[in-house]
């Protein structure tokens, strides 16, 4: 079991509880998924097949593929073509992950101080933008520019408004900026 999700509902749970005010244990919020989306654009197949094995070395399973659904000649897009890819983690790879972006990636961004509180949508669920995917240590810096690809993180919570789901995030140990 991950260290996060075994702290989380020994310990963590019942200082959310008592923090929100819950009664119910049972409808304390808690974190349903995460999904992890890299939108690369049109690559070349080497460098698209270097950045779908990154994606899946970082998150320990195989991305989903995403398509163009529309073909745009302005970009040289045509319908069909690969532009990105996602993956959903559950459970414990989800924790892992969590753990991992807070304890060794979120640290190693030059200049950081927290992650933004604006990425919240209303209904409990937050989105964190990265720049390049290679402030995670099990990544390796090739010096190729095609292979630093941003990601978009959503953390998707049973939180049923911001300042529940913000809360959740916080106990989980992200750090966010001007707290």
């Amino acid at each position: 079991m991950a260290r996060l999700k075994e702290k989380f509902t020994n310990e963590l749970a019942a200082k959310l509880q008592e923090k929100l005010g819950v009664t119910n244990k049972m409808l304390v919020p808690r974190l349903q998924k995460v999904v992890i989306n890299m939108a690369f654009g049109i690559v070349e197949k080497d460098v698209q097949k270097n950045i779908l094995d990154d994606l899946a070395k970082l998150t320990g399973q195989k991305p989903m593929l995403c398509k163009a659904r529309k073909s745009i000649s302005n970009f040289k897009l045509r319908e069909g073509m690969v532009i990105g890819a996602k993956v959903t983690l559950r459970g414990v790879r989800m924790y892992e992950f969590v753990e991992r972006l807070v304890n060794s990636a979120l640290p190693r961004i030059r200049d950081f101080r927290g992650v933004p509180n604006r990425g919240f949508d209303g209904r409990g669920n937050y989105t964190l933008g990265l720049k390049e995917h290679t402030i995670f240590p099990e990544m390796v810096d090739t010096g190729n520019p095609a292979a630093d690809v941003g990601m978009d993180i959503t953390f998707v919570s049973s939180a049923q408004d911001n300042k529940a789901a913000r809360e959740l995030l916080m106990i989980l140990g992200v750090p966010f900026a001007g707290k």
